[in-house]
């Protein structure tokens, strides 16, 4: 069943978080207080919304990360009720598609809470201030790479790098919906 994200939290500060990314070490969000602009993804291993997008994230990351910019992806699945989302399927995810930004596992389900996370994708854009500035999709074509039209997230993250407020209508994203334990 497909849920949304929703926008309730638009204008808050960030929530610091610190977790284990399948290299094995810890991040912290405060590991990148450097860049201009900090995007939290909600993701997962088995969602067919998320399979559909990594290489959109792994290309965003890619355009960006001369720019400031920096994804923290996010795993808060609970792996016992959904295996394929084991921290060592992550470790295999995330190495299958390339990753270029930390893949964590929230173990505890505490950051997604925090962050009234609700589906996977769910994305969280901070400007350099820290403050939620964009939550919505990634683009207007989830299933089909070749068919969008709008690519919200670039154009969200083009507009902080550029001082702006984001000016057009957000869009939730839509995914599978976070398992909770």
């Amino acid at each position: 069943m497909a849920v949304e994200s929703n926008f309730l939290n638009l204008g808050s500060p960030l929530i610091d978080f610190s977790l284990k990314g399948t290299d094995g070490e810890m991040h912290s969000t405060s590991d990148y207080s450097g860049k201009d602009v900090l995007i939290v993804a909600f993701i997962c291993n088995h969602c067919p919304y998320v399979k559909a997008i990594t290489g959109r994230l792994v290309a965003i990351q890619e355009k960006f990360k001369d720019r400031g910019v920096q994804i923290l992806a996010v795993n808060s699945n609970d792996p016992d009720d959904y295996p394929e989302d084991s921290f060592e399927n992550m470790q295999k995810f995330a190495a299958e598609r390339g990753f270029n930004f930390p893949y964590l596992v929230d173990e505890t389900q505490e950051v997604a809470r925090q962050y009234d996370a609700q589906c996977t994708p769910d994305i969280y854009v901070y400007d350099k201030d820290r403050v939620l500035k964009y939550r919505g999709r990634i683009d207007d074509n989830w299933k089909e790479e070749d068919k969008v039209t709008s690519h919200d997230l670039e154009n969200a993250i083009s507009l902080l790098l550029e001082g702006k407020e984001i000016d057009f209508k957000q869009i939730p994203s839509i995914g599978c919906s976070i398992k909770w334990k």
